[in-house]
C-alpha cells in the first residue's frame, strides 16, 4: 500500500483524479496513466503500423512484459495486442516500503488494429526484443498489387484503319 506520507504520491492521485473528472472518455484521457491504489482500467496501446507492398508491420512498446504474458490474435483483418503488466506495488519485495513517486504504468491493456485490406493470418509472425513488439503480417494475395501484363495488338475499339470509330 501506497504510504500517506508521500507527498509526491498524493501529488499524481490528485492528478489523476482531476483528469479522470474532467476528461472521461476521451483519447486525451489515456495519455495521463491512473496510479495509486485505485481499480485500474483498459489502457490503450500506442502504436506504429505501416504497410508495404507485400506486408502489413505493428510495432508497440511493452516495456517489463515478458513475451509469455501478451496475446496476439488475428482475426480477418484485424490484429489484436493485449496483456497485463503487473503492478510493482503489488510484489512481495515492496510490501513494507514507503513509496515517494509511482508512476510506472501497470495494469491491462488490450489494443486492436483493423487494416484497410485482408491478410494472411497463417503466414504472420511476431518478435519481442527488449521490450519491442515488432508484429508482421502479410497481405492476403488479393491485396497484393498485381502486375498486368499490356499486349502490343491493337484494339477493335480503338483501331482507326478499318472506318470504325470514325464519326461521319
Amino acid at each position: 500500500m501506497i504510504g500517506t506520507n508521500a507527498p509526491l504520491v498524493g501529488l499524481t492521485q490528485a492528478l489523476d483524479q482531476f483528469l479522470t473528472d474532467s476528461l472521461p472518455a476521451t483519447p486525451l484521457r489515456t495519455l495521463w496513466p491512473q496510479s495509486g491504489t485505485r481499480s485500474r482500467v483498459a489502457q490503450s496501446l500506442p502504436l506504429d503500423v505501416y504497410a508495404t507492398e507485400e506486408h502489413a508491420v505493428i510495432i508497440a512498446a511493452i516495456p517489463g512484459m515478458p513475451p509469455a504474458d501478451l496475446d496476439l490474435t488475428v482475426h480477418q483483418d484485424t490484429v489484436t495486442i493485449s496483456g497485463t503488466i503487473p503492478n510493482v506495488a503489488e510484489s512481495e519485495e515492496t510490501k513494507t516500503a514507503t513509496w515517494y513517486v509511482h508512476e510506472l504504468w501497470s495494469g491491462s491493456f488490450r489494443r486492436s488494429i483493423t487494416l484497410p485490406f485482408p491478410v494472411d493470418a497463417d503466414q504472420a509472425q511476431a518478435r519481442f526484443a527488449e521490450g519491442i513488439l515488432r508484429v508482421t503480417v502479410p497481405k492476403a494475395a488479393s491485396a497484393k498489387p498485381q502486375k498486368i501484363a499490356i499486349s502490343s495488338a491493337p484494339s477493335p475499339a480503338i483501331d482507326a484503319g478499318n472506318g470504325q470509330g470514325k464519326k461521319k
